[in-house]
């Protein structure tokens, strides 16, 4: 009953394409072409967060040319090359940018100022890494800009267009979409609802051929335990846990079937990206009062908004809805997630924004406080959103640590984030492929796209 009250996230997935592509965007945040005016930067005497164990740095001096970091060390061992711009990291934390690896990227078709704002939104909370998934035609040349600095933008890696009972009809099909988004050079694959076991099948043994890898949900035909048989990397939003163990109406999960699936899962070497804080609106668990509350509201398009207090509105006026249940969905959702990171899988970091008041960047500390709710240590989120994407992503780049050689996606802020992860929200400024955006610049891009979104 509860599922069905549900829009399923492939649903949601499809509205959120049809907004994008509408034509009442405001003005945009100006764009800014080409990479940063000094490719020599060295932050001295700041206290480092390498993310390789839990520890902090006092001290140090990092430099960075052009896109890497080519030195880390106490001040009186680093000598600061001439001409670098000194970034002072006085009493300041360096930690590595942050991922979101389920994130949505606008498609081309929707317009070129709406996409600027929403890849910003992600830098000014830190994100400098995003991992798309819902691809679409021409997204691959937007790859490509926002890769090379052409725009303002977080690294790209995008899923091709999804796999899903309306996308594939034969496991034929199925194979030759495989092949074809390989060759086109999408970084993965996103796996839908609707797919039969054998469409699923034809997929997961072409991709694991080609050496694509593929993530998303679970469809109900193909089941977790298969999933994880054939190869299935990440799996998103946890519900396919709950589906498994039972407790996605409500009921209570047993001890022994969660302790199996956990080791299964870590035995597989599978990842998990929760999107805890997301499923709470699904599931209509929190009032709309409160939601249209938020702040960061105000950089989002107000139709967009109201569309979004619509759809939980209607959601909760449903007379099937059972609040209580919901809520002990919800319960299972943080009992699974704790027991899957108590068990030692990994836990990849991400929101599935921009979702229902799910805002780009924003939304991600919001997830945060779930995951410090489930059990995870600051450490242990931080390294979510670090060293576990960067060990994800290692056939791709080197990044996630602040050591060199890394890709220089850098976060520079005022508290030490492993005694409270809410101190990332401190933010003097961000790094970027060795780009860098002060403190000062962020907040000036964000107040530019609040009042676009406010003029008229």
């Amino acid at each position: 009953m509860i599922l069905r009250l549900l829009c399923s996230s492939f649903a949601c997935s499809v509205l959120l394409l049809a907004a994008w592509t509408c034509d009442a965007i405001p003005d945009p945040v100006a764009s800014t072409e080409g990479a940063s005016e000094s490719s020599l930067f060295a932050f001295v005497d700041v206290s480092v967060i390498p993310m390789d164990s839990e520890r902090v740095l006092d001290h140090q001096t990092v430099v960075v040319r052009n896109d890497r970091i080519v030195a880390v060390g106490p001040v009186d061992n680093v000598a600061i090359p001439d001409g670098a711009e000194r970034l002072d990291g006085q009493g300041q934390y360096l930690v590595p940018g942050l991922a979101e690896m389920h994130g949505h990227v606008p498609p081309p078709s929707a317009p070129a100022e709406f996409i600027e704002q929403v890849l910003f939104l992600y830098l000014a909370n830190g994100i400098t890494t995003v991992r798309g998934m819902l691809g679409a035609p021409g997204q691959l040349d937007l790859r490509a800009r926002a890769n090379s600095g052409a725009l303002l933008s977080p690294t790209l890696y995008l899923a091709g267009p999804s796999f899903n009972g309306g996308s594939v009809s034969s496991p034929a099909q199925a194979e030759a979409m495989v092949r074809e988004q390989h060759a086109e050079g999408w970084n993965l694959l996103k796996v839908h609802p609707g797919l039969s076991r054998a469409e699923y099948d034809a997929m997961a043994r072409t991709a694991n051929d080609l050496g694509i890898r593929f993530g998303g949900h679970v469809p109900a035909d193909v089941g977790l335990a298969h999933a994880l048989d054939m190869g299935q990397e990440t799996f998103d939003h946890v519900d396919g846990y709950v589906e498994y163990l039972g407790g996605d109406q409500g009921g209570a999960l047993n001890d022994a079937a969660l302790a199996a699936i956990v080791r299964r899962t870590r035995e597989a070497g599978a990842a998990i990206v929760p999107t805890m804080a997301l499923w709470e609106v699904l599931y209509g668990t929190l009032e709309v009062e409160m939601l249209q509350a938020y702040p960061e509201l105000l950089f989002f398009p107000p139709n967009q908004v109201q569309q979004w207090a619509n759809n939980v509105q209607q959601r909760q006026a449903n007379p099937d809805f059972d609040l209580a249940a919901a809520r002990r969905v919800i319960a299972n959702r943080m009992r699974v997630l704790r027991a899957l990171h108590e068990g030692g899988v990994t836990i990849l970091m991400g929101t599935d924004a921009p979702q229902l008041f799910s805002v780009p960047g924003f939304s991600l500390h919001r997830e945060l406080e779930r995951m410090a709710e489930a059990g995870m240590s600051p450490y242990a989120i931080l390294q979510s959103g670090t060293a576990n994407v960067g060990a994800y992503f290692a056939n791709e780049d080197t990044f996630g640590h602040v050591a060199e050689g890394h890709r220089a996606d850098l976060l520079l802020v005022a508290a030490n984030p492993l005694d409270d992860i809410a101190h990332l929200q401190q933010l003097s400024g961000v790094m970027v492929r060795g780009r860098w955006v002060p403190g000062e610049e962020i907040e000036r891009r964000l107040d530019t796209i609040a009042r676009s979104h406010t003029a008229g």
